[in-house]
């Protein structure tokens, strides 16, 4: 009995995405895949989720970067592993309170009016209700994460071990409170990190005002682009080695408008080429600045509000106004008293606040901070010596010129959403109690009122969501962790810092390699940002391609270390594969009548043809290529490998190949390449699984419905398969040069078909000069010739001679001649030819003469020079080729 169901057995012509995804996403979770458990029988795989926002929704970025994860993932659980994916979500500090601000206001109160209490009850209620679409998201996309382990940054248990950190590094002498310069945004009235400032070019203004010398009838010469800030000079500062202003250093300037004397000092940092040599100075109100004060014991005067707004440290006349009015006005003041010497156009780069979209201020505000040097040592020797491994490399250098050049951390945030620092201050005393635990008579203590920096907890991010500080078994198990996908823009931010926290508390890395993806890139060469418009939505993509087409076509176009050039065409190309496979596969099922396939190891060997033992080895070369590329990260070159060999070895090749075998009547021939094909294709499925995990599962069951035996040893669900295993025995570079030999001759014969426009229903004959040893192989697969290349005959010889009106293909040392009589109309053919060739000459003139138009070169943008130039080159290929053509049917 057949355990093929060929008269019940169906498989629908077009594969469906919509039928499929979510079935199977559910099957995978009924079924507890995703959930590990501590084994020690196995070796444990461990990745923790970049967590993303819970302010977040799904964008190509994280396609890319969730992909590649659940690649490695779902690779790791086939092969054996206790794959365990760890995800959440961080609380996002920022974001998240300026969303629930956003809606009090829309409901009309302010963030002040709610008061603390009621404000975080807002922002607890507006986390439970969109907090979650993101991780429904990558649902979607099929990440493969081990939900029960689903954890959120301001979990009870995880709150615990921020605070924890925090109460054991402030007692150990590396958390401080100090008066310092902090990036800060007038929209938030908080200070933020360097990751969460994004500088933009402007177009501006550099004014340049005159500072009257005291006790003199002359002046200096300053330059600025921020005209309110000089209310808080409290320098002049010129290069000591300037010979215009030497004899300057150490006399007074009056500071207009605020009336203030103020030195003239000297500083290396100046540049005597910029400007007029002459540097205002503002130590309150600029990082460089701050560095020239400290240097020389300046006064820093902040005359800035938390918004932004001038406060009393300023004259009368300007306070209160925003630092726009203020501009205006102390300009318009300079001017009207003739200390306005000129204006001119100025590009700066300005610091804007990424959430509130404003230009940032450099604030003076007491913050805690974080000594890093300290921290920095060990996280720079894991690096340096292979611990961790960065994949591209080339990261070290960055990551390296960073830890170098650390500085303390600001770790503190003006906000009420986040985890709010475990320190009371003695109301009567001062006296400070730092502890994970409140003092005892909390009345007569108040609470630090800042929150932490998001960064200050995700930096804890693989241990504390292991329950850390306890000592759990997880953490013996699951960690150190195997690798980390992320960006590279938060290399310092996250990646290092938890390289740093790990150290610190548990003595050991928190992960062994990190692949940085890449900047995805639209078709112009712009990164993808919201406000451009340029970033595709993923669920649009989903809908049009499929989640699998849109997960194989981004891994396509992204080569390690390069940026992402997003292209819909390469979703097309991923699209298409998919529907390759499902016909490939439909094809095997649906047309063969009573064949019961076989294990691989029940067949002869010595039974197997060339093309058998070619897509076998072919096979097996490819697991290995594959196999190596996961060890480097080279995502596209894995799906390169696997579309290549499914496309073109076994669907164009092999496929074709074994047609007539399988129409044929020798039933264990049949049983034999089914058994085969069957065995490439689930290899196939196993191998594009990780990428593509949908159409792959449908897949594999679709083959065991039909073919019920080939289950009985095998994983049920694709998802638990084994790994392909390599087998070197099935490798051979003998096959594959013999199977590369006759590629050869059916290509040269299908390509003068296609040259000559051979009609594809016309059979034609094959001459072959050659030695005996060619002719013995040409005569040895006659039948795959005749077969793939429409030949009806072959004859050949070593004296052959070569018929009139024929093609000729050289393929090695063999001469084949496709005789063209009664193919085609010969003199049609030649008029034909003849007509394209004077066509093409006519074109490549007209090419030729705009390349020789020196005007043409000097003034069309260099893009259009080369299109021209690559013309040139494919229409001389071209004509080279139809004039080869013509000149065979003389």
């Amino acid at each position: 009995m057949s355990d093929i169901k060929s008269n019940t057995f169906s498989i629908p012509k077009v594969y469906n995405q919509k039928s499929v995804e979510d079935k199977w996403y559910q099957h995978w979770l009924d079924n507890g895949y995703f959930h590990a458990k501590i084994n020690p029988e196995k070796v444990p795989f461990t990745i923790v989720i970049p967590p993303p926002n819970i302010t977040g929704m799904l964008t190509m970025g994280h396609v890319l970067n969730n992909t590649m994860q659940d690649i490695l993932i779902r690779k790791a659980r086939m092969e054996g592993k206790e794959a365990c994916w760890f995800p959440g979500t961080d609380h996002a500090s920022i974001a998240t309170e300026n969303k629930v601000v956003k809606m009090l206001t829309e409901k009309g109160f302010s963030k002040e009016e709610v008061g603390r209490e009621e404000f975080l009850k807002y922002s607890w209620e507006w986390k439970m209700k969109y907090g979650g679409i993101i991780i429904q998201q990558l649902k979607k996309l099929g990440g493969s994460c081990d939900w029960n382990r689903e954890r959120f940054t301001m979990d009870d248990d995880y709150t615990l071990a921020v605070q924890e950190v925090f109460v054991r590094l402030y007692h150990k002498g590396l958390i401080y409170r100090g008066y310092r310069l902090v990036n800060w945004c007038p929209i938030s009235k908080s200070a933020i990190s360097d990751e969460e400032v994004i500088h933009r070019e402007i177009q501006g203004k550099l004014w340049y005002f005159r500072y009257p010398i005291v006790d003199s009838e002359t002046y200096v010469v300053v330059a600025t682009t921020r005209p309110e800030t000089m209310l808080g000079d409290t320098a002049v500062a010129v290069n000591p080695d300037d010979d215009r202003f030497k004899s300057l250093i150490g006399k007074m300037v009056k500071l207009p408008l605020a009336g203030r004397d103020i030195p003239i000092i000297p500083d290396n940092y100046v540049d005597p080429e910029f400007g007029t040599g002459c540097v205002k100075v503002t130590p309150a109100h600029d990082p460089n600045d701050f560095e020239v004060g400290e240097r020389h014991n300046l006064e820093f005067i902040n005359i800035m509000n938390a918004d932004a707004s001038l406060n009393e440290n300023v004259p009368v006349r300007y306070r209160t106004l925003s630092r726009e009015e203020a501009r205006r006005l102390v300009v318009a003041d300079l001017e009207a008293i003739g200390l306005l010497e000129k204006v001119e156009d100025y590009t700066n780069k300005v610091g804007y606040s990424d959430r509130g979209n404003v230009p940032i201020e450099y604030f003076m505000s007491n913050q805690w901070f974080l000594k890093m040097s300290d921290l920095a040592k060990p996280a720079m020797e894991a690096v340096r010596s292979g611990k961790i491994n960065f994949y591209p490399d080339y990261w070290v250098k960055t990551y390296y010129h960073w830890m170098k050049n650390i500085k303390d951390w600001c770790i503190s945030r003006q906000l009420w959403w986040g985890h709010r620092i475990p320190v009371w201050t003695h109301n009567k005393t001062g006296e400070l109690h730092v502890s994970v635990d409140p003092p005892d008579d909390e009345k007569n203590w108040t609470q630090e009122p800042d929150v932490l920096d998001t960064w200050a907890s995700s930096w804890l991010w693989p241990f504390a969501i292991q329950g850390w500080p306890e000592k759990s078994k997880e953490l013996g198990y699951f960690y150190p962790t195997d690798v980390l996908v992320t960006g590279p823009d938060i290399i310092f931010f996250w990646v290092a810092r938890m390289i740093m926290a790990s150290y610190e508390f548990l003595g050991e890395i928190p992960f062994r390699e990190v692949y940085f993806t890449s900047i995805l890139r639209d078709n112009q060469g712009r990164k993808f940002s919201k406000s451009l418009g340029n970033s595709p939505d993923p669920f649009d993509l989903f809908e049009q391609y499929g989640t699998d087409a849109v997960r194989f076509g981004i891994m396509l176009m992204a080569p390690q270390g390069l940026d992402v050039l997003f292209s819909n065409e390469r979703l097309e190309v991923g699209r298409n594969f998919m529907n390759k496979l499902w016909n490939a596969t439909r094809f095997l099922l649906m047309n063969t009548d009573d064949v019961a396939p076989k294990f691989l190891n029940d067949i002869d060997v010595e039974q197997f043809e060339l093309s058998d033992r070619w897509i076998l080895s072919r096979m097996n070369q490819t697991i290995n290529k594959i196999e190596s590329y996961y060890t480097s990260f080279r995502f596209n070159e894995i799906a390169k490998q696997i579309y290549d060999f499914t496309w073109s070895d076994f669907c164009d090749w092999y496929v074709e190949i074994i047609k007539s075998r399988l129409y044929g009547d020798e039933e264990e021939a049949k049983v034999q390449v089914f058994t085969i094909a069957v065995h490439v294709v689930k290899t196939i499925l196993k191998l594009l699984h990780p990428y593509a995990p949908f159409i792959t599962e449908e897949l594999w069951h679709r083959i065991h419905d039909a073919c019920p035996r080939l289950a009985e040893d095998e994983s049920a669900d694709i998802i638990t398969a084994p790994w392909p295993a390599m087998e070197e025995s099935f490798i051979s570079d003998i096959t594959e040069n013999e199977m590369n030999l006759l590629q050869k001759v059916v290509t040269g014969i299908r390509t003068v078909r296609s040259t000559m426009n051979v009609p594809p229903g016309k059979k034609c004959n094959l001459i072959v000069r050659a030695d005996s040893r060619d002719m013995d192989f040409i005569n040895s697969h006659a039948r795959t010739i005749c077969l793939l290349s429409k030949v009806e005959g072959i004859n050949g010889g070593s004296d052959i001679q070569q018929p009139s009106h024929s093609a000729t293909v050289i393929v090695e040392k063999m001469e084949l001649f496709i005789p063209l009589e009664g193919l085609i109309d010969i003199e049609k053919e030649k008029q034909r030819l003849w007509g394209e060739v004077e066509r093409l000459e006519e074109k490549l003139e007209r090419v030729r003469k705009k390349l020789k138009n020196k005007n043409f070169i000097t003034k069309a943008p260099d893009e259009v020079v080369e299109k021209e130039h690559r013309k040139l080159d494919d229409i001389t290929q071209t004509l080279t080729k139809l004039k080869l053509n013509y000149e065979m049917l003389l």
